[in-house]
């Protein structure tokens, strides 16, 4: 009765459609074998405007009166076929697709149109979300491994930055009174935290890195570049997908889909993923693994039609994060000039400690505090987009929030040296943009919008001290250092406050002088305004009136409080110049100045001899940009690309983060660099060298320097040393490796499963790195050396039906930091963030 209902309802609206417009175009797509394709994309070209083919490879699109017109149809695994439309054809469009390498024609939106990613005149890395899917990339940090112009580091999810071409975040804790240099978008709505980089992707359709500034195509301003995902559609087709995953360490990934009509005009789409595993490193002091993942996500989307030339979608979502997790590993100690009695190795053997192990990679640890890594993050969003004219009027409406709820242990030991160290956050923001794209003229296309963001965050942190403080803090050789219960129970209470608004007029256009030559012009104009609160509170300890003993616990914990608030504007813009010599070749250059917006310190702050905070650090000038880059997109020859873009980044007043020997400084404290410069080489490469070999790569090549950085903070092991600052002009900026690249291949042939046609396939890929500094100053104890790891696959892939492959991640068992930092209060002991160790499992796949 329901499929009788559902049938009825779909033949009545195809009939008024067609009666009421005549404008449908139909068609069937099939495989060379005559076998139809479900799910192909058709999309009007230079539009928005698209269509999906159902389980018998038909479909219909509206031509909304736009004749002639060019269809592009588009499916993974498949070369994209252009059609010509130059009236509405009598009977249904017969289109054969070649299977091909699916990366030569991808199509993207990064500039607001449908358009080949060849012929962007921008440097452009698109991963399929069914290529995330097989390759394990199930969230940015897999990501990089694909795209190596991307780094990523983590220690905990709040203290994530994502960096493109080392440049983005500062490297180090995280400071919530910047802006991100890199854009997080997901279906055109901007995440501010960069904490949503730790979380599982959900039913992605398509993931596309933009690398260098893009202020004139998308709402938030971004120094560096972006991340323009999209998730897949409602459909009023129904369908559906379930998949599960199983690996050692018990690892276990769920992922569901579902999707159809639920009425003439509207259809819904539900999307789940959940991701578990056991603990990778072991705390001996428990008796049990810690580090562990435990995520789930659930998104759900509605679309409305009202109009032909209107789609309405409103969409809902929530991810959460409950892992028992991200603890670090002692990686070390460094020597610091301190005097011999605060050097680790003597505070530990006085107090009649050892580390469970020297080695990071024998991965135990015995520390105290509990790790807890808790997040939830969610939000909705209301995307209207309306045919006006020759192009689409968009409105993107959105709310979001993100809750931290953390533990951790700063000291890396297991002794009480900090029994607390805890900064709970809740943040808000709400985001709206309006944007209008399409051609103006015969010669002139173009995209212009308004962005508005206003966000609010309110940190109320702890730190606390045990009974192995004193030791550390220990600064003097004064008996009084011993008094019992001086420090225990000894800390602060942090409040922290941010509101952070922003207001852009930004646009873009592409005059097309030739058919071969176009020049691309455009134009950023930025608001932004910050007001900070900061305050913590000294408490517990020994209640004493003794003023030397007051002293003491004052060298440790000091009460400090102060306000700030700015604001700032700034023009900013770009040009571009593209020549497209032929089909097979893409000239394109770009000159670039851009803006990321004022800073505001907002985690306490260093001090002066007398004790009083350095307000000349409360405000963080914006850093000024200017991006030079010129670039090659080429197909030298038959079902291949090979690109290659050369760059040059100039940077006024970079924001970097600082690490402080203060404990009082609960995260480092955010400064200015006088200037940096960052210059490279990026090479993209993908051939199919027969009809069973694909083989696909990537390599990039990056010098970033300090060029002036006279009062940088002192690299760890200077830690104690006579001056506060160091000139670090010349040096490497940190994270940033001078190579890194991925290599991989696939092998396939066609095959039949439980009945189903596919493939069965054997597949290979490669990330490789340099060295690279891990410390704002660099220290020779704080640099991770660089590595490779190979990951393989192998299974059955079908379009519909069942699939199955046999996975291995870092098949060689390979050792290797993610990141080293040093423990609160640099006492010499640093620790490292691991790479995980050798994983494999099985992957079941089922299309409906």
């Amino acid at each position: 009765m329901k499929n009788s209902t559902k049938n009825i309802l779909t033949i009545l609206f195809f009939l008024t459609f067609s009666i009421s417009f005549a404008q449908n175009i139909e068609g069937v797509v099939t495989t060379s074998e005559n076998i139809p394709l479900e799910a192909v994309n058709v999309v009007i070209k230079g539009t928005t405007t698209s269509a999906v083919t159902d389980n018998s490879g038909k479909f219909t699109i509206d031509s909304k009166g736009r004749l002639p017109l060019t269809l592009l149809i588009q499916y993974v695994g498949y070369t994209t076929s252009e059609i010509e439309v130059t009236s509405i054809p009598v009977n249904p469009i017969q289109v054969l697709l070649k299977e091909e390498n699916e990366l030569i024609e991808v199509v993207v939106s990064s500039r607001r149109r449908i358009e080949k990613v060849q012929d962007v005149p921008i440097a452009i890395s698109v991963i399929t979300g069914k290529q995330a899917e097989q390759t394990g990339a199930f969230n940015v940090n897999r990501i990089k491994e694909l795209v190596p112009s991307v780094q990523l580091y983590s220690s905990n999810p709040r203290n994530t930055g994502i960096n493109i071409r080392s440049l983005g975040s500062p490297f180090g804790l995280t400071n919530d009174g910047i802006d991100p240099g890199v854009g997080f978008y997901v279906d055109g709505v901007y995440y501010a935290r960069p904490a949503a980089t730790t979380l599982d992707f959900i039913d992605v359709e398509q993931i596309e890195v933009l690398r260098g500034p893009q202020g004139s195509l998308f709402g938030k301003n971004t120094t560096s570049g972006a991340f323009n995902i999209t998730t897949r559609k409602p459909s009023f087709t129904s369908g559906a997908d379930f998949e599960v995953s199983y690996g050692n360490y018990s690892f276990l990934q769920a992922k569901a889909s579902v999707t159809g009509a639920l009425g003439s005009k509207v259809a819904g789409r539900l999307s789940f993923s959940g991701t578990s595993r056991d603990g990778l490193v072991d705390n001996v002091a428990t008796g049990r693994s810690t580090n562990t993942l435990n995520n789930q996500g659930i998104r759900g989307q509605l679309l409305w039609t009202p109009t032909v030339n209107t789609n309405v979608i409103f969409a809902a979502d929530i991810t959460t994060q409950r892992p028992d997790g991200y603890a670090q590993v002692v990686a070390g100690v460094a020597p610091t000039q301190r005097a011999a009695y605060r050097q680790f190795d003597a505070i530990i053997k006085d107090l009649n400690y050892q580390l469970p192990s020297q080695n990071a990679f024998d991965r135990r640890i015995d520390q105290d505090t509990p790790w807890r890594s808790n997040q939830d993050m969610g939000g909705l969003s209301l995307n209207v987009d309306t045919k006006i004219g020759g192009g689409t009027l968009t409105s993107t409406t959105a709310w979001r929030f993100w809750n931290w709820d953390p533990s951790n242990d700063r000291d890396f030991t297991g002794l009480q040296v900090l029994a607390k160290s805890q900064n709970p956050t809740r943040q808000t923001q709400i985001t709206q943009e309006v944007r209008y794209a399409g051609q103006l003229t015969s010669k002139i296309s173009g995209v212009a919008g308004v962005f508005f963001i206003d966000q609010t965050s309110q940190t109320d942190g702890t730190e606390e001290s045990g009974n192995a403080q004193w030791r550390f803090s220990q600064s003097t050789t004064s008996a009084l250092w011993k008094t019992p219960g001086l420090f225990e129970g000894y800390g602060i209470k942090t409040d922290a406050r941010i509101r952070a608004s922003s207001a852009a007029v930004f646009g873009q256009i592409d005059w097309a002088i030739t058919d071969w030559l176009h020049v691309l012009p455009g134009l950023r104009y930025n608001f932004d305004k910050k007001d900070a609160h900061y305050a913590r509170t000294t408490y517990g300890g020994l209640q004493t009136t003794d003023p030397a003993l007051l002293a003491l616990k004052k060298l440790v914990y000091s009460d400090q409080a102060f306000d700030s608030s700015t604001d700032n504007t700034d023009f900013s813009g770009n040009i571009t110049v593209t020549f497209k010599a032929n089909d097979r070749i893409n000239a394109y250059g770009t000159f670039a100045k851009s803006y990321k917006p004022v800073g505001v310190n907002v985690a306490g702050l260093p001090t002066d001899s007398k004790g009083a905070p350095l307000l000349d650090l409360a405000v963080i000038r914006p850093e000024k940009v200017y991006h030079y880059e010129v670039g090659v997109k080429t197909s030298p020859f038959k079902n291949s690309i090979f690109n290659i873009a050369a760059f040059k980044t100039d940077i006024k007043d970079f924001q970097t983060n600082v690490q402080a020997a203060e404990l009082g400084v609960n995260r480092g404290y955010l400064a200015n660099a006088d200037k940096v410069r960052v210059q490279g080489v990026e090479l993209d490469a993908s051939f199919v060298v027969s009809s069973h070999l694909t083989i696909n790569g990537a390599a990039t090549y990056t010098d970033a320097i300090y060029e002036k950085f006279t009062n940088a903070p002192l690299p760890l092991e200077e830690t104690g040393a006579p001056v506060s600052f160091k000139d670090v002009s010349g040096t490497n900026l940190p994270g940033a490796s001078r190579w890194a690249g991925s290599l991989g291949g696939e092998l396939s042939d066609s095959a039949r499963f439980f009945g189903n046609a596919g493939k069965v396939f054997l597949a290979i890929d490669s990330y490789a790195r340099s060295e690279f500094s891990s410390s704002p100053s660099a220290s020779k104890y704080l640099v991770v050396p660089g590595y490779a790891i190979f990951n393989a696959r192998l299974g059955f892939r079908a379009s519909q039906g069942l699939s199955v492959h046999f996975w291995g991640r870092n098949l060689l068992n390979k050792d290797y930091y993610e990141q080293l930092l040093p423990a609160g209060g640099n006492a010499g002991q640093y620790a490292g963030v691991l790479g995980d160790q050798r994983t494999y499992g099985i992957t079941l796949k089922y299309n409906l």
